[in-house]
């Protein structure tokens, strides 16, 4: 039984975010706000149907907190980079929210203002649900083309251009009222280790990292407004800290980097602590709860715990200890509160505000006026962020006569537990694949079958014979997705080349655009870029192909 006093367990409870399951308020997420005094909540996929379903049990969270004695309202976090859907979380009930660029698709445009005015628009969105925090902009400067977690979430592989949009999005997601969080410091991007699976040591010395993974952090912590909060990654730099203890356990990284160093004084946050690289004692993790409590020692404001119940507890129950036994001061812990209580204070407001009696119909009424301007934006976004990088010369497709279209989209396959987890997404509860297409790559053959309404659309696959191509196809359309990590698709893409002969050919990069890094045929190719498959960014390609409009996108990084 704890000791500790009424005033230090509320104390303790700011300092942890947690995520809960399902899509209403669940027994276990009450019991943390209301027992342990839970600070903030992170929404996932698994909690988010359509904007009114959101904001009810934002509401209910709010409530819950303001009649449990909370002193300040919730921090509400999401994990809003928009673009891929399996990232950012977008509504799923139709198309209740507008879709928006990710990171790479929107520096694709070259346009960093526009970057600003996305992000201002997402926030504004987030923020008429209840939602207060944006785990983003991810400010990783994705130097190791093989990257498995990254990738297309970065702005792109030179540091300026990273510290660019990494600027404008933050300041876009302020403007509207929510608080941005830049990571995952001090840098994921030059590691082909996923740490959802297992911990990545990055051996650069620290000049290395000043001069690439440190530059977009250095420029969002030390300008005029310094943004509002940090993620810490779970990455080793043996080079920076002297051993391979994760960057966000680590005093070094935290404390004698980003504090004393940088002259951070925001927010910091952990990365999920239930990732592998932390959690799993097989991967050289500590362990959940003992890893909370070294975040904390290590300078973190804020540890976050996604998915566990039993874990949620427990970390608390280690704090707890920890505080009674002095191994962690209640005095530093309570200057930390301080600097998570000012956040609540500048994004979240007061009681008021968070639980203002606007009826459902006048909300639904803002909504929709919401979500109708934002349109036009994501329109003209996705526009500009298509880019063909080479044959631009042979667009717009002129399909003539009887001609038919040939639509190839590679069967879906599981990327990485930040984009899309393939036994969620493609398997029904007894384990059978579900959609080997993709409702995405579903679209976009709907998409071309509006202009070319014979288009016929195939699924391969790495066990898939090439079908004949017949003397009725007047042009193909090969999309890939991440080939680079799946040789079968070029493989494939080979067969097809040689059975095609003389019939043009439009090869799409629907996620990374390394996927053709190598010899190919540029005579009778095209080859553009989506940077994501997402359903609006296969609109506007569909659009340069067949109608010429947009493709002056640039691909931000060196293929």
């Amino acid at each position: 039984m704890s000791s500790l006093s009424e005033t230090a367990k509320r104390e303790i409870g700011q300092h942890f975010v947690f995520g809960f399951h399902g899509h209403e308020v669940s027994d276990d997420i009450k019991t943390l706000i209301r027992d342990y005094h839970l600070g903030s909540v992170i929404l996932m996929k698994r909690n988010v149907q359509d904007a009114r379903q959101v904001r009810t049990i934002i509401r209910v969270l709010q409530k819950l907190a303001k009649d449990s004695g909370h002193e300040r309202p919730l921090l509400i976090g999401i994990d809003q980079e928009n673009g891929e859907a399996g990232v950012s979380i977008q509504f799923t009930n139709g198309r209740d929210s507008i879709v928006c660029p990710g990171a790479m698709a929107l520096a694709a445009t070259g346009d960093p203002d526009l970057a600003l005015k996305v992000s201002a628009a997402t926030a504004r969105e987030l923020k008429m649900v209840g939602i207060n925090w944006a785990y983003s902009p991810v400010a990783d400067v994705n130097s190791d083309s093989r990257n498995p977690v990254i990738g297309v979430r970065s702005y792109g592989d030179d540091p300026k251009d990273v510290s660019r949009y990494t600027s404008s999005v933050a300041q876009g997601f302020t403007s509207g009222g929510v608080a941005p969080s830049a990571k995952h410091f001090p840098g994921h991007g030059d590691t082909h280790v996923d740490s959802h699976l297992a911990l990545p040591v990055i051996t650069k010395s620290k000049s290395e990292l000043d001069a690439t993974e440190l530059v977009p952090f250095d420029v969002l912590v030390r300008g005029p407004s310094p943004i509002a909060s940090i993620m810490v990654g779970h990455m080793a730099l043996p080079g920076l800290t002297g051993d391979n203890t994760p960057a966000s356990l680590s005093p070094k990284v935290i404390k004698e980097l980003l504090r004393n160093q940088m002259n951070y004084d925001g927010v910091v946050v952990t990365d999920c602590l239930e990732m592998d690289a932390i959690a799993e004692p097989l991967q050289g993790g500590c362990g959940v709860e003992e890893g909370v409590l070294r975040s904390l020692l290590a300078g973190s404001d804020v540890a976050m715990v996604c998915h566990t119940f039993e874990r949620h507890v427990g970390s608390l129950k280690r704090v707890y200890a920890a505080v009674e036994s002095g191994e962690l001061s209640y005095d530093e812990l309570a200057a930390s509160g301080r600097r998570v209580a000012k956040l609540k204070n500048d994004f979240v407001g007061s009681w008021d505000d968070v639980l203002s009696d606007e009826t459902e119909e006048a909300f639904q009424s803002k909504w929709n006026g919401l979500k109708k301007s934002n349109l036009e934006l994501s329109k003209v976004a996705y526009q500009k962020s298509s880019a063909v990088v080479w044959g631009a010369e042979k667009l717009p497709l002129n399909v003539g006569g009887q001609k038919k279209v040939l639509l190839f989209t590679p069967t879906m396959e599981s990327l990485n537990r930040a984009v899309d987890d393939a036994d969620g997404v493609l398997k029904d509860r007894s384990g059978r694949l579900r959609n080997t297409a993709g409702a995405s790559y579903l679209a976009l053959a709907s998409e071309i079958q509006k202009r070319a309404p014979t288009a016929r659309h195939i699924v391969y696959s790495s066990n898939a014979n090439l079908e004949e191509i017949t003397d009725d196809i007047g042009a193909i359309v090969f999309v890939l997705r991440n080939a680079d990590r799946s040789p079968w698709q070029r493989a494939y893409l080979n067969q097809m080349l040689a059975q095609s002969k003389e019939i043009p050919v439009v090869l799409l990069a629907s996620c990374g655009p390394y996927d053709l890094v190598g010899e190919v045929d540029r005579v009778r190719t095209v080859f553009a870029a989506s940077f994501e498959f997402t359903r609006e960014a296969f609109e506007a390609f569909v659009g340069v192909i067949f109608d010429g409009i947009g493709g002056q996108g640039r691909v931000p990084v060196v293929v």
